[in-house]
């Protein structure tokens, strides 16, 4: 493995968001805490997120015991947004530390326990501050989130609406109502929530998340009466399995596109839409209706993407009609490979099986349920995550990658667990649908554990998982990919938000 030529894929396209934006210095006109603290929140409000952190970082060093509390609150807030994770969830442990039976700083401290990808703690911090504050918006938000990303879209959805309710100008609520209705794919509620978002913004903010808002907002009404993933009526119910190919480490299936011939795929969970190369999209008339931006690994990873509709796609004996996907334009320079197509059943809305020995993937909308010798639980926020613990303490959110050949870890998983690169670092160039890296590295002697599956003094793959982790809202720790899943057959049950794997 170490001696030969590593290819690896990480995760595929990602669509997704965070509301970061740096402006110039403020140059304080008082070192009183008020006024940092009046100051802090006009920028927070103006979009000027950076400078707010920092307005409120002087508030908290020179405030006096009434104010410190406001201004660590304002500083979580800010923190969240410009993606500064590991501050936010320090400052709100000892916020809620400080105030024990605050909603307001119980539900701050479930925000930052969300953004650092540990989702059901989430959730259970949520309840409780529900429980003190039945009307308390930021609260019905995070567990619409939660509901979200275990597929209870009707009661996420009732949550949601809750917390608009409470708090009818929270552009971040609008925006969560937006992501759901879009899962639901009802397009046309789910364009006027995000325009709603968009209204709401300061005049300021041409953050990514701004920008990416009025790019979905121009595709979702581009389909007007259009159903999107339309199948034929009576069908919902039924599965289909068709046949893999493992090719590098990848698994391959034939799909047909707009009545083209059939050609190859890569099946790949770590994308969030079928993603067709320029060529591909160009031969078989798929025509971009506008820009879209996505993450992926690496100083490269924030890459401009055209969002386009496939007409008919056909995988197996399902044909599903009006398929959102990704346009690679321009493609991706100095890898070693042509870049591939590559489609998830996920993406499509369909729970999935993937049986490595028989080389047979089987999907539906129900999938009946099989006897696992593990199960982990699965959470589904843009992209399908599992939680695993790095040498003994450390607990990370992974992406499940069918795309990915390796088990990795962020950069900023190595730091937190104390790992040095190796002194004779073994250099690897990791690409994937949305950039590459070209300073990952192998770092070896790596414990992991997901439930009772163990990686004792394990080598993985450092990657820097940073702009994906920004632009989703959560702090990615690591990526699954084929030498994880190769040895099992692979259950990804969204209908139950579980995991399953029996080992082959």
């Amino acid at each position: 493995m170490l001696g030969r030529r590593f290819r690896i894929v990480a995760s595929g396209a990602v669509i997704v968001a965070a509301s970061y934006v740096i402006q110039a210095d403020v140059t304080p006109r008082s070192q009183s805490p008020e006024i940092q603290l009046q100051l802090g929140n006009e920028l927070l409000n103006e979009g000027r997120y950076q400078d707010a952190l920092d307005a409120f970082k002087r508030a908290l060093a020179i405030a006096p015991p009434d104010k410190v509390k406001t201004a660590r609150a304002g500083l979580i807030s800010a923190a969240l947004r410009v993606a500064e994770f590991d501050l936010a969830r320090a400052e709100a442990e000892k916020l809620v530390a400080a105030a024990p039976l605050s909603p307001d700083a119980i539900a701050l401290h479930a925000d930052a326990l969300w953004t650092s990808g540990l989702f059901q703690e989430a959730e259970v911090r949520y309840k409780d501050a529900l429980a003190l504050a039945p009307d308390l918006a930021r609260g019905h938000h995070g567990m619409a989130r939660a509901l979200a990303a275990q597929s209870k879209l009707e009661q996420a959805m009732e949550e949601a609406q809750a917390a608009l309710r409470l708090a009818p100008r929270d552009l971040e609520i609008h925006h969560t109502v937006g992501a759901i209705y879009e899962r639901m794919h009802k397009y046309e509620e789910a364009a006027a929530a995000y325009g709603n978002y968009v209204n709401l913004l300061p005049n300021k903010d041409h953050s990514e998340k701004a920008d990416w808002s009025r790019s979905e907002i121009k595709f979702l009404k581009s389909f007007g009466q259009r159903v999107p993933f339309e199948i034929d009526p009576g069908t919902e119910a039924e599965t289909y399995t068709i046949d893999f190919r493992l090719v590098n480490e990848k698994v391959i299936v034939r799909a047909k596109v707009n009545d083209g011939s059939f050609q190859d795929f890569v099946v790949d969970t770590g994308a969030e839409n079928t993603v067709l190369s320029r060529p591909t999209a160009q031969r078989l008339g798929v025509t971009p209706i506008t820009y879209t931006l996505s993450a992926g690994v690496g100083d490269v990873g924030l890459r401009g993407l055209q969002l386009a509709r496939i007409n008919t796609l056909e995988l197996g004996t399902l044909k599903l009609r009006n398929v959102p996907c990704l346009i690679k334009d321009p493609p991706l320079r100095d890898i070693p490979t042509r870049e591939a197509e590559a489609l998830s059943p996920l993406a499509l809305g369909f729970s999935m099986i993937i049986d490595y020995r028989t080389k047979k993937i089987t999907f539906g909308k129900h999938l009946p349920v099989e006897s696992g010798d593990f199960e982990l639980p699965l959470r589904l926020h843009r992209l399908a995550t599992v939680r695993g613990t790095v040498d003994g303490t450390h607990a990370a959110n992974f992406v499940v990658d069918t795309g990915g050949e390796v088990i990795s870890i962020s950069k900023a998983t190595a730091s937190a667990i104390g790992k040095q690169e190796p002194a004779r670092k073994i250099q690897l160039k990791v690409y994937g649908s949305s950039g590459w890296d070209r300073d990952a590295f192998l770092l070896p002697g790596v414990n992991l554990a997901f439930n009772q599956i163990r990686y004792n003094n394990f080598p993985v793959v450092v990657l820097d998982l940073e702009t994906p982790s920004a632009l989703l809202g959560f702090q990615v720790g690591g990526i699954v990919g084929h030498k994880f899943l190769s040895k099992y057959r692979v259950g990804i049950d969204l209908e139950r938000s579980v995991l399953r794997l029996k080992q082959i």
